[in-house]
């Protein structure tokens, strides 16, 4: 009885977190879907009008939008590629004791606590820019011409600049999951004759893949959602050659007024996000019950 009154107690202390919670989810959402039903441009107030579902039909048919879904994919695959290789590589690393371990953990993890707007700019400015930027002058100094990154290879560059913001969040993620890896395995292996490609093969790369399976769920998740980088550094050109869904919903919405079709936009969006959402929780459901 005593824990039934204790749950019931504990439901009820929640409960306003929980609605508030509803609340601001639902309302934002239900007014999106309501907008995306509507012929609603911002530079004709007053003149809103039904239009049923030609909002999410001119969307899914406008050229840029089969466009976007590839540069999404393709973001979102190439960062996780970088990331996933290089949060290994670098947890791998920093899990050897050296002197100014701790240091250097700490500048490894720094770049996850930049703003996305700030290592935009630090980047399309201080790196890729083709007259003063670092890989210029290093291009000038190997007697190469400077490239300039951000024209020629906009969707590269910008997998670059997000790679390296979310790599330090794969190496915490990975860096904990090898420390908790017994020692003795090590050791039984070395005892058995195992080189060091042996060992991280068949015993550090298969415990480290439930923290990939994790790295990859939660990157995915927040990856394509990525704005502020394109808005920064490329506006989404040259042409569409690096608009994501994303950059394209805020185009229509922004650029264009038309509500409605942003809206429509945010709603496919958001479906294809817990398509992809749903698939890889079932994958780490299943990896976490092997």
């Amino acid at each position: 009885m005593a824990t039934e009154n204790t749950r019931a107690s504990a439901r009820l202390m929640m409960a306003p977190a929980v609605v508030l919670l509803l609340i601001w989810m639902i309302v934002p959402l239900a007014m999106t879907v309501y907008f995306s039903f509507l012929r609603y441009n911002l530079l004709m107030p007053g003149t809103e009008e039904w239009a049923g579902f030609d909002n999410y039909y001119y969307f899914l048919t406008d050229p840029a939008f089969g466009t976007a879904i590839l540069n999404t994919l393709l973001l979102v695959g190439g960062v996780l590629i970088i990331t996933v290789i290089g949060g290994i590589a670098l947890a791998t690393l920093l899990d050897q004791p050296f002197y100014g371990q701790g240091i250097v953990r700490l500048l490894v993890i720094a770049p996850f606590f930049v703003m996305p707007t700030v290592s935009a700019l630090v980047w399309k400015n201080m790196f890729m820019n083709p007259v003063y930027g670092l890989f210029a002058v290093i291009a000038h100094g190997l007697g190469l011409q400077p490239v300039d990154w951000l024209a020629n290879y906009p969707l590269l560059s910008i997998t670059i600049i997000v790679a390296w913001q979310w790599l330090p969040f794969s190496t915490l993620i990975l860096l904990t999951a090898l420390q908790s890896l017994d020692s003795e395995q090590k050791e039984a292996a070395e005892m058995d004759g195992a080189g060091a490609l042996s060992s991280f093969f068949y015993i550090t790369l298969p415990h480290l893949s439930r923290a990939i399976t994790v790295v990859i769920l939660i990157q995915t998740i927040f990856l394509l959602s990525v704005f502020a980088e394109i808005l920064v550094t490329t506006n989404g050109g040259p042409g569409i050659q690096s608009t994501n869904l994303t950059f394209l919903v805020y185009v229509q919405a922004l650029l264009q007024f038309d509500v409605g079709g942003a809206s429509a936009g945010g709603i496919v969006a958001v479906v294809l996000a817990n398509i992809v959402a749903f698939f890889l929780i079932r994958l780490i459901g299943k990896n976490l019950d092997k």
